[in-house]
């Protein structure tokens, strides 16, 4: 199994990220978790997404997508049709609101979700 992080900034101009230092956070994130590797886009819904379609093109069965970025309802809306596209497992895209914190809480909502990952993993290993 492995998990690939993803996150958007919303081009750096979102108020919701004034508190966040998004120059450092790749680093702290790959410091902090047990990634396979961090990516920071500006905009994953347009152009940017391009990273977000090779990475699920490119998934191995086991791999996760976390994406830390807006809403996570908004994001499993906006990104259902390059799933579906992709042929990428739904269930190993998982999206985390990131918004409004600085990087230990980014981080924290990060770490929750790897721990989702794992503890989905211990209790359905042959189903994931």
């Amino acid at each position: 199994m492995e998990i690939k992080v993803l996150m958007c900034n919303c081009k750096g101009l979102c108020d919701s990220f004034k508190d966040s230092d998004m120059n450092t956070l790749p680093f702290e994130v790959e410091s902090d978790l047990d990634v396979k590797y961090t990516v920071l886009r500006p905009q994953l819904c347009g152009q940017g997404g391009a990273i977000l379609e090779e990475a699920m093109k490119a998934a191995k069965p086991a791999s996760y997508l976390l994406v830390g970025a807006y809403a996570p309802k908004a994001q499993e809306k906006l990104f259902k049709k390059l799933i579906r596209a992709t042929g990428f497992n739904e269930k190993h895209f998982i999206p985390v609101d990131i918004r409004g914190t600085d990087n230990n809480g980014i981080l924290d909502r990060l770490c929750e979700a790897v721990a989702g990952i794992l503890k989905q993993e211990e209790a359905n290993p042959a189903t994931t």
